[in-house]
């Protein structure tokens, strides 16, 4: 009979999921790295979020571990080479939380595009500033999604219903996945896009995709929407830009720091704003909990 350690809270079908295929489960999602280092020996699964890092130490220390299950997309918080190394499988759930992410994109385009967070701001306190925040329709406008995978797909077509064009860049595809989209360079995407939205993973060697030369690119009437890791916008340049006005708004759900401290850049108030949602929904953590718990299934099978 497998044990597994759930480290960080999922949905109660995939724990219900798990319990009903025979797994012993332990849940303690307050561990501290110590207590973790402790405790994972004897552990032969362990499902985590984004909350437990699994860095080297601990994972030296889990002598029976099998198998890490990332319920949700990234892997930054599980140190992938140290667990090859011993031999320590790591799945995650990409699919489960692709619509909800793919929503949130369309969402700070909504808000950016009408004003929501100025209107929002400004009715708090109590002021009517409506000839101020003439806004834009988003029918007819173009969208440019770099990184063309399940999220950006869902991106393009939903944004196809709303009427909008859509063009992508990713460096790995040359052909449309979908006939919503049509492939073109990053430049072509960037001068011509209204929107632009990164659906990417941040890697740390190569640094931010978008940069001041890319943001000096943009059309100075765009946005840029970042729904996917920290980093691949360089917060700096973005500062710059929309205070000197290379661009019109930016959306961000992800930051360099989460959470965010760059004040510089959030005191501007081109900015629709989320504390890292994307897969904040209760549809898409309760498809999360489930496909982590076929994760293990499919690993260990039913017991």
């Amino acid at each position: 009979m497998p044990k597994v350690l759930i480290s960080d809270p999922i949905a109660e079908e995939g724990v219900k999921k798990l319990e009903e295929a025979g797994f012993q489960l332990e849940t303690k999602t307050d561990l501290s790295a110590e207590e973790l280092t402790e405790q994972i020996g004897s552990y032969d699964g362990i499902v985590v979020r984004s909350g437990t890092k699994l860095r080297e130490p601990i994972l030296e220390a889990a002598e029976d571990l099998e198998i890490i299950v990332r319920a949700g997309v990234g892997l930054d918080n599980i140190d992938l080479d140290c667990a090859e190394e011993l031999g320590i499988e790591v799945r995650n759930t990409p699919e489960a939380s692709s619509n909800a992410v793919a929503e949130l994109a369309l969402a700070h385009m909504l808000a950016l595009s009408r004003n929501v967070p100025r209107g929002t701001a400004s009715l708090k306190e109590q002021r009517w500033i409506k000839g101020e925040l003439k806004g834009n329709e988003l029918m007819g406008k173009t969208v440019g999604i770099i990184g063309i995978g399940r999220i950006g797909q869902l991106v393009a077509k939903k944004c196809d219903a709303l009427g909008m064009d859509a063009v992508a860049f990713d460096k790995y595809v040359d052909e449309a996945p979908i006939d919503e989209v049509e492939m073109v360079s990053l430049d072509e995407l960037l001068d011509t896009s209204d929107f632009v939205t990164l659906h990417i993973p941040f890697i740390k060697s190569e640094g931010a995709t978008i940069g001041r030369d890319e943001l000096k690119t943009m059309k100075e009437s765009s946005c840029i929407i970042n729904c996917a890791r920290g980093g691949v916008v360089d917060e700096d340049a973005l500062t710059e830009a929309l205070t000197e006005g290379w661009i019109a708004g930016a959306g961000l759900d992800v930051f360099n720091e989460e959470p965010p401290e760059n004040e510089e850049l959030l005191s501007v108030d081109k900015l629709s704003l989320t504390p890292h949602l994307g897969a904040s929904t209760f549809e898409a953590q309760s498809r999360v909990g489930v496909q982590a718990a076929d994760e293990l299934i499919d690993f260990f099978g039913e017991v």
